[in-house]
């Protein structure tokens, strides 16, 4: 019992610390102070502690100094974890204004482009979250169904029960399937000025095509220490150094 007081009375130290922290952070951003603020928010993600907005503050501080990798790469992060956020969505787009490559992204069909937007509207938890939610609510109209003595009422707590279920049943495909999709889906963002995108995993290979700071790109494959293969959103693929980039 003892220990368990200590470890939470720590918790409750290092949490008092980050949103002192935090609240410090703004101050020097709110002052002009974007290199001093970015190393306050840093602390806090050393102590292990995410947040949307966390996330969004820092890339901001990096937005004003004119560095773009770092800003679309917290932009980015933040996006995952509120990926409707109108604030994120919209720095986000005048952070990708200033890169230099312009990759036109491989046109979607109509149902692909739909079940897209549908599987990142929430991320991973959020889906989860809804899917729990479901699972109690048809729990709940269940037993009004099991207790009602009126006809009526029980018929209408076991329609809204199976849609209920149904609900969850497709909320619950669509959990797995983005749960798989961010697996196997590994984006980075490019943090050099320029990198020169290889054929081979080798420097001595030819050139494919030049990348520049901010770019995201997949990766596919990893070769080795230092090489990664990775794919543009219009399908070409190449291989970079693992320096030249940061995995999201």
């Amino acid at each position: 019992m003892k220990k368990f007081l200590i470890f939470w009375l720590l918790c409750l130290v290092g949490f008092s610390q980050n949103t002192e922290s935090f609240k410090q952070a703004n101050d020097l951003y709110n002052s002009g102070y974007y290199k001093e603020a970015i190393v306050r928010y840093d602390s806090i993600l050393a102590s292990n502690q995410h947040s949307a907005e966390l996330y969004f503050n820092l890339a901001n501080c990096y937005y004003k100094l004119n560095e773009i990798g770092p800003s679309i790469f917290y932009y980015e992060k933040a996006l995952q974890l509120s990926p409707n956020d109108s604030d994120i969505l919209n720095n986000l787009g005048y952070a990708q204004k200033m890169t230099i490559d312009a990759i036109q992204e491989v046109p979607e069909s109509g149902a692909s482009k739909l079940l897209n937007k549908t599987l990142n509207s929430l991320s991973v938890d959020g889906w989860a979250t809804r899917c729990v939610g479901l699972a109690f609510l048809f729990v709940i109209l269940f037993l009004g169904y099991y207790l009602s003595y009126s006809e009526a009422k029980k018929r209408l707590f076991f329609v809204s029960s199976c849609g209920v279920l149904i609900v969850l049943f497709i909320s619950l495909g669509l959990l797995f399937k983005k749960d798989s999709l961010d697996n196997n889906t590994h984006p980075a963002i490019v943090f050099v000025k320029e990198a020169g995108v290889k054929t081979e995993p080798n420097l001595r290979s030819e050139t494919s095509f030049t990348l520049h700071e901010g770019t995201k790109v997949l990766v596919i494959e990893d070769y080795n220490d230092d090489w990664i293969k990775i794919k543009l959103l219009n399908g070409e693929t190449g291989w970079m150094t693992r320096s030249e980039l940061k995995a999201l």
